[in-house]
């Protein structure tokens, strides 16, 4: 959130007005155009490993929307189905020990590419867990990021059978099974976003999870 300073002269006397942007003008700045425009980075950042689904300019796209506590991190490559095998619970172990955000990438059957970034690792939950600067993103082909609009806050939730962001009505904006074979992808609350896939029933080509350490 930006705050602005500004000074005035007074009775002698400085007075110091905050300024603070509200819930109702952060809200409308984060669902202002779920697009964001095109950015660019000096450089890409370095990868641990090559991605088996990001191309050049999918990580360009990415790296510049990512939170700026992030931005210049290594990624590295903690899970991949390609490496790993197709589980859930293979997926949890891997970030076991990760202490960083994570960045979700999806292909599906039809070679779309979406997912999504996660203030913090996937883990089995009791309840829904993470923070604002978590979003959607989809590829189609153009990079489309949902922000969060502050109506709720089902960021992530995690079990042995599932891995969901976002919902409220009964919608979710991702939802994975446990053999990260089939997912299911709504417009929901918490990013007020359009469906990733192509298909609301989808199914998943490969997966990988990054790193920022």
């Amino acid at each position: 959130m930006k705050v602005d300073f500004q000074i005035l002269f007074c009775d002698q006397t400085f007075r110091f007005l905050t300024f603070i942007i509200t819930i109702d003008e952060a809200k409308r700045r984060q669902s202002f155009g779920s697009c964001d425009g095109d950015l660019s980075v000096d450089a890409l950042p370095i990868l641990s490993d090559t991605s088996d689904l990001l191309q050049d300019t999918h990580i360009e796209k990415l790296a510049c929307r990512l939170p700026a506590r992030v931005q210049g991190y290594p990624w590295r490559l903690a899970y991949s189905t390609e490496r790993n095998g197709t589980s859930l619970k293979t997926l949890y172990r891997n970030l076991a020990d990760v202490d960083s955000p994570v960045l979700l990438v999806i292909k599906d059957m039809d070679n779309q590419i979406f997912g999504a970034f996660s203030t913090h690792p996937f883990r089995v939950s009791e309840h829904c867990y993470g923070t604002g600067e978590t979003f959607l993103y989809s590829f189609c082909p153009e990079i489309k990021v949902y922000r969060w609009t502050g109506e709720n806050s089902y960021f992530v939730k995690g079990s042995t059978d599932s891995l969901q962001m976002g919902g409220g009505g009964g919608q979710l904006g991702l939802w994975l099974d446990a053999e990260l074979y089939r997912g299911t992808t709504t417009k929901c609350a918490t990013f007020n976003n359009q469906p990733l896939s192509a298909q609301q029933d989808f199914s998943i080509h490969s997966l990988e999870v990054w790193t920022f350490e």
